[in-house]
């Protein structure tokens, strides 16, 4: 199991390679997959530990939550950029998240930061603790509604990936 997981990491890497080419030739297949062998069987990393299973519909819903955040978002911080003499009040904001797991922690973090308006400036692995900067405080509703708002995207993303037992873990009813 783990090498037919490694040469589909060497195939997406592949893959990724010449997407970010925009050209699809044998020379550059070919050197996709000899940069993915090397990052796969050089770079060895620690393995993730996933224990949860993938519930396609709370996963749609985690999808479509996260696309109308970012376009909300998108609306939000331009309408800021071209607000003449408007200056936002940022803020650094600590969210003590629920689940204790890497996996978990790393995906709130990331999807947080690719909402505009909102970036993880650090992430402490061993208390759970996501300290994110927020452009205007006063748009997003006060630190308690950043707050609820991680903790939303945290209780989706784990409703739509999290084992039962990870579920309540985190202090939440399973599903």
């Amino acid at each position: 199991m783990r090498r037919r997981s490694q040469w589909l990491g060497i195939v997406w890497l592949a893959a990724v390679w010449v997407l970010l080419w925009g050209d699809l030739t044998w020379g550059n297949v070919l050197a996709g997959l000899v940069l993915g062998a090397v990052v796969t069987w050089g770079l060895r990393m620690v393995a993730v530990d996933f224990h949860g299973r993938v519930h396609p519909w709370r996963v749609l819903v985690l999808l479509a939550r996260f696309a109308v955040d970012v376009v909300r978002a998108s609306i939000e911080v331009a309408t800021i950029a071209l607000t003449p003499g408007y200056t936002p009040r940022g803020a650094v904001i600590g969210v003590q998240l629920r689940s204790h797991s890497d996996l978990y922690l790393t995906l709130t973090a990331e999807l947080v930061s690719l909402v505009p308006g909102s970036l993880v400036v650090e992430a402490h692995r061993l208390t759970g603790m996501l300290y994110l900067h927020v452009l205007d405080l006063d748009r997003s509703g006060g630190v308690e509604a950043v707050r609820a708002d991680v903790l939303a995207q945290e209780e989706r993303l784990l409703r739509a990936l999290a084992s039962p037992q990870e579920q309540a873990a985190a202090g939440m009813v399973p599903a």
